[in-house]
């Protein structure tokens, strides 16, 4: 079955890097950007090239180095961001300008002081004037999340009009239900004359821990291109994580969609990131974390040894990491510890696994997690006349 494919727009060095602390220079920017490229994402958005001679620096060697991203500025709906960034972006073989503004009733009466007559002019004028610059525009629509759908459809729809390329539905305060981020885009789908003419996009913010799962909303509902950065870092509780809606959209075929992601780069490229921007992940964290194959449990660790399947529904090879990790503690089960001890050379009979199991639960206990040398000692204190295979 041929599948659609839906862009992956990797914003790791515009929004990810706005996390307090994990501001990075040009020189790592660049290293990121041409990783990212070989990742597979589709648009890379190098930064904001206004807001500092950093930034324009950074977008700017960005936009020099790749080969076949698209390299995007964002800017807000104001001429001279418009000017700075087509400027910026002025060695990229596929630039994009991203500019926008809100579009929420909250936005537009305490933001902008404004009318919604106000906003969709303004809208429209800074996609107008972005288009004498780069065929490739976008335009945000800021707090989309929040903003009444007949609105949100009729500035689309203005938009169009002019010639905007992509319609970014951003999430912004990460508000939204999965079924209402879903039910946004499908309305925009069918209720947006032209809608054909331009790529809907997802960008979606985790305050509620939702981010994901509204991207897939989004996606399943007609949007074909995703916003996110790696580890899902970003603003406050982050963005979508690139890891998590790539194997979703791989793990789950039905929904007939796809990405041009390499996946078994991905946990390589999640450490880069993660060491470059001094930003830990978590061990539980989806994919990419420390924990996401290890197994502790006695019934998971048995299931696991005799078929993977069982308790993993991703190969880990699949996404860089090289296999399963069995974790011995007390809630470790006899066919854990044979499997472990097996590693280290010891081929253990059922009646030497039961005497060892007894001394394994003992020091177990003890401690937090049971490594190999620690199962040479297990061994000796045990009693049984074994040495190690060499």
């Amino acid at each position: 079955m041929s599948k659609d494919k839906v862009q992956i727009f990797d914003t790791t060095l515009r929004d990810g890097e706005q996390v307090p602390g994990c501001k990075l220079d040009t020189e790592q920017k660049l290293v990121i950007a041409e990783r990212l490229e070989l990742l597979g994402v589709d648009i890379i958005e190098a930064g904001f090239p206004i807001s500092s001679p950093g930034d324009f620096r950074s977008v700017t060697e960005i936009s020099k180095l790749v080969k076949n991203v698209t390299v995007c500025g964002l800017t807000r709906a104001v001429k001279k961001d418009i000017e700075v960034a087509a400027d910026a972006l002025k060695y990229a073989k596929r630039p994009r300008i991203h500019t926008g503004i809100g579009t929420s009733a909250s936005h537009i009466k305490y933001k902008f002081n404004s009318n919604k007559d106000a906003i969709i002019e303004k809208a429209v004028a800074a996609v107008k004037y972005a288009k004498t610059f780069v065929e490739d525009v976008e335009f945000f629509a800021e707090d989309a999340g929040r903003t009444d759908n007949e609105f949100l459809a009729r500035i689309c729809e203005e938009l169009i009009k002019v010639g905007v390329t992509v319609l970014n539905i951003p999430d912004t305060t990460g508000y939204c239900l999965p079924e209402e981020y879903g039910a946004k885009i499908k309305y925009l789908k069918e209720n947006v004359t032209g809608i054909h003419k331009a790529t809907l996009s997802c960008h979606c913010h985790n305050d509620l821990g939702l981010a994901t799962a509204n991207s897939i909303a989004g996606v399943a509902n007609g949007a074909r291109q995703i916003e996110c950065t790696i580890n899902g870092i970003g603003e406050r509780a982050g963005n979508t994580a690139l890891e998590e809606v790539v194997m979703i959209l791989r793990q789950h075929p039905t929904l007939g969609l796809d990405t041009n992601i390499n996946s078994k780069l991905l946990n390589s490229t999640s450490l880069m990131v993660s060491q470059k921007m001094g930003m830990m992940v978590q061990p539980n964290k989806a994919i990419v974390g420390a924990n996401a194959f290890a197994h502790s449990s006695g019934i998971h660790q048995d299931g696991v040894i005799k078929n993977r399947e069982t308790y993993e529904i991703i190969d880990p090879a699949d996404v860089g990491v090289n296999e399963s990790s069995i974790i011995l503690t007390a809630r470790s089960g006899r066919a854990a510890l044979a499997y472990r001890a097996k590693i280290v050379g010891y081929e253990l009979t059922k009646i030497q696994l039961d005497t060892v199991y007894q001394e394994f639960l003992k020091y177990a206990d003890t401690r937090k997690e049971v490594v190999d040398n620690d199962i040479h000692e297990i061994i000796e204190t045990s009693g049984i006349n074994i040495k190690a295979l060499s």
